[in-house]
């Protein structure tokens, strides 16, 4: 019997380390990836201002898997009906370009943490000239575009205010501070509040911090187009030294670029689960759970357990037993948090905090899952820097 992992993030680390805790050791356990590397996807925008925080927030696979089976390639297509999933992998090369048995993968059970991609949305000069922030590469594109528009005195331009902009925004402030650079740098969003999936009281305070910070914000504003030197909207046009673009979300290639939706027991059928930022999920109350770390660490803990009851009942043999109940996955939200620069914005239930308290929770955070995680010197490392 196989079980297949797609995706070693938030979600799919998460999920592998529960089930090599839990499958029988008869159970073949595959996790798939493009790298080699677990990236504290939260943490990517400190990368911009301080590129030496990239060391604590990759983890190699192999330092914190050890029964799983890891393979380095992109999932080029998820046959649910066959069961089976198509590879695209440099360790097996065709000759004719057709896939080979080392192409494909074929699963009893499968879990789709494949995250999502930036969405472009097909606004004109969007995807050529604005930087999205999904992988390190993007937070180096970011910095140097930045340091170019610092050393002509320019101007930076965010696209999308949810919790990624507005942390890229803070972060661009805070360099330019730092450099002491005359450097505009503005926020936009189509909707009327930075962080607008979240709780009133975060927005507040969240804008207020960018602000603080420096950051021009423009809510109710709709990007409609880019060139290489300025961003486009609906009533005016800005001009852009460096334009990042955190303006939306889409599925994997592999899932036809669709976050389809997923409810309670965050199956897409009975053998195959979506779980983290490949899909929208449902909860078991009904209530819509927004894309975040958070959301997708705790999916995965319910995906976890159904799989490994999945598993052992079809191990158990042909019965006349009904498949295992399955555990509902219900979202409840301990809180959110954001840094703005060396600032940051928290809350916990009602109460919202700023400042050193929320500086420190920030910290708490991502040394937290990198502790989960089995990495204990990175999350050493990532409070050291975070508070440092």
């Amino acid at each position: 019997m196989r079980v297949v992992v797609l995706g070693a993030g938030y979600a799919g680390l998460t999920l592998a380390r529960r089930l090599e805790s839990s499958l029988p050791e008869t159970v073949d356990l595959v996790v798939v990836d493009e790298g080699d590397q677990h990236l504290v996807q939260h943490e990517l925008h400190r990368v911009i201002r301080r590129p030496a925080v990239e060391d604590a927030i990759t983890v190699p696979l192999r330092d914190v898997l050890d029964r799983a089976t890891i393979r380095t390639a992109h999932v080029e297509e998820i046959d649910r009906g066959n069961r089976r999933i198509l590879l695209d992998s440099e360790e097996s090369p065709s000759s004719d370009g057709r896939p080979t048995a080392d192409d494909t993968l074929e699963y009893d059970y499968a879990a789709v943490c494949l995250g999502a991609e930036t969405a472009f949305y097909d606004l004109p000069g969007v995807r050529e000239h604005g930087l999205p922030l999904k992988r390190l590469d993007h937070a180096h594109r970011i910095r140097e575009a930045f340091l170019e528009a610092c050393d002509v005195t320019g101007r930076a331009v965010v696209g999308g205010a949810g919790l990624s902009g507005v942390q890229v925004a803070g972060e661009l402030a805070a360099l330019a501070d730092e450099r002491d650079a005359d450097v505009d740098v503005t926020v936009l969003e189509r909707l009327d509040s930075v962080a607008p999936a979240f709780p009133e009281s975060f927005q507040s305070a969240v804008r207020d911090a960018l602000e603080s910070a420096g950051v021009t914000v423009h809510t109710n504003a709709r990007v409609t187009g880019a060139t290489a030197d300025a961003v486009e909207l609906d009533d005016r046009t800005i001009p852009s030294d460096a334009f990042v673009w955190t303006g939306g979300i889409r599925g994997p290639d592999a899932m036809g670029r669709d976050r389809p939706v997923v409810r309670g027991d965050l199956r897409l059928d009975d053998h195959t689960f979506a779980v983290g930022d490949a899909a929208r999920v449902v909860d078991a109350d009904g209530e819509a759970v927004p894309a975040s770390a958070a959301a997708a660490i705790r999916e995965a803990r319910t995906v976890a357990t159904n799989i490994d009851r999945l598993v052992r009942w079809d191990l158990d043999g042909p019965t006349d037993e009904f498949p295992p109940r399955l555990d509902p996955f219900r979202f409840d939200a301990p809180g959110w948090i954001a840094s703005v620069g060396d600032d940051a914005v928290a809350t916990v239930g009602p109460k919202v905090f700023t400042g050193a308290p929320a500086r420190a929770m920030k910290a708490t955070v991502g040394a937290g899952h990198l502790s989960s995680v089995g990495a204990i010197s990175r999350a050493v490392d990532l409070v050291g820097e975070e508070l440092g």
